[in-house]
């Protein structure tokens, strides 16, 4: 068994195949999505060269099978240090991010990237990583695999901080839309069914789902207008004023459609659109990732009706699964979704300049706790 630390995307793109059948059908792990992440997200000069690139360690077998991949790049900086990083992490808020293996080869593939890492943090060698943290935020709080690799690395004199994060949020799918509107509480049964009988089921309302690629451009603008506007009437900057996660999100979005992993939709109210949404697609799983509302129809409830015709949808659909994904937004638990922890991992070695940033960022911690109540006995809920 060989790992090798892989720094650009032509020495892993022929082993793409391999790395979506080791992503097991989770589209933020998949190549598709980290990759085009990285075109959009990695350096764009020298200067940004210098201080970012990839490092993706990946495992292969004695026959030259790639049995292992950990979605990493390195950003160096003063203040932070050398720190590894997932790919997709940052504002585009990738969940469920991972080691990427087979479940028959995850202790051997495990044990075999802690090594690597405890070999790569000597500060003499200039070949090897020389990392001085690894950083890790929103991650399955249930994932074996990663907190196999931190246990290995504590294990070994590093020093882990886990925290909690945010939590995602999952809805297993009944086989039929009235038994799923029972389970619901009965002010939301009242206000699901008056919306069905109001505008759902009429001509009001027309839903729209993109089906072929020249359908895209139109449902991706509506959804950036939207979603721009909802977020300026709450004083807010919207992720579309990023020029990087616009431009990502136009590249990815129709590979995703050609790939099968992408439903988007967007729902006309009187003829104009209130509501879109797009949810990534995977193992019978629709991810909700991004919607937007009109601000001028709130009195019609968009967020709720788009929510509503979409979860019917799925359910006659027969998918399996709704994931809200991350945040603890009220809307999920009201429609019956389940908690699942996230889990934030800081490793850092037995270094003293790793330990004195582990130091200062603790520090740093305290004072924020500190600030937001705890230091004077008060509740930490906002």
């Amino acid at each position: 068994m060989q790992v090798c630390c892989l720094t650009a995307l032509d020495e892993l793109a022929p082993y793409a195949d391999d790395w979506d059948r080791l992503a097991a059908g989770i589209p933020f792990r998949g190549w598709t999505w980290l990759s085009n992440w990285w075109r959009h997200y990695g350096p764009k000069n020298d200067a940004e060269t210098l201080r970012t690139r990839l490092a993706t360690l990946c495992v292969f077998d004695d026959f030259d099978n790639l049995i292992g991949v950990a979605p990493w790049y390195l950003d160096c900086s003063a203040l932070h240090g050398r720190v590894l990083r997932p790919l997709g992490s940052g504002e585009v808020c990738s969940d469920y991010l991972s080691i990427l293996c087979h479940p028959a080869h995850e202790d051997a593939v495990v044990e075999a990237m802690a090594e690597f890492l405890l070999e790569n943090i000597s500060d003499n060698d200039p070949d090897s990583l020389r990392w001085t943290l690894l950083a890790f935020d929103g991650i399955d709080a249930e994932d074996r695999r990663m907190a196999a690799l931190v246990e290995q690395l504590a294990a070994s004199g590093c020093s882990v901080d886990r925290r909690p994060r945010l939590n995602c949020w999952q809805l297993d799918l009944p086989t039929d839309w009235q038994s799923y509107v029972a389970s619901l509480s009965r002010n939301l049964r009242r206000d699901i069914r008056r919306l069905e009988r109001s505008l759902l089921d009429t001509d009001r309302v027309v839903l729209h789902e993109v089906r072929r690629l020249d359908e895209l451009p139109l449902a991706m603008d509506i959804l950036i207008d939207l979603h721009q506007r909802r977020r300026k009437m709450l004083g807010q900057r919207g992720c579309f004023a990023s020029p990087r996660f616009l431009a990502f999100y136009r590249e990815v979005l129709p590979k995703l459609l050609r790939n099968g992993q992408l439903q988007f939709i967007w729902l006309e109210l009187d003829g104009r659109p209130v509501a879109a949404e797009y949810q990534l697609v995977g193992n019978g799983v629709l991810y909700e990732y991004q919607a937007g509302v009109d601000p001028a129809a709130m009195e019609h409830q968009p967020g709720k009706l788009i929510n509503v015709a979409i979860l019917r949808q799925a359910i006659e659909s027969g998918y399996r699964m709704f994931d809200f994904l991350r945040g603890d937004e009220p809307y999920k638990a009201r429609f019956g979704a389940r908690p699942r922890p996230t889990v934030e991992y800081r490793v850092s070695p037995q270094r003293p300049v790793a330990q004195f940033r582990r130091g200062f960022w603790l520090a740093g911690k305290s004072v924020k706790q500190w600030m937001r109540g705890e230091g004077l006995g008060m509740s930490d809920e906002r």
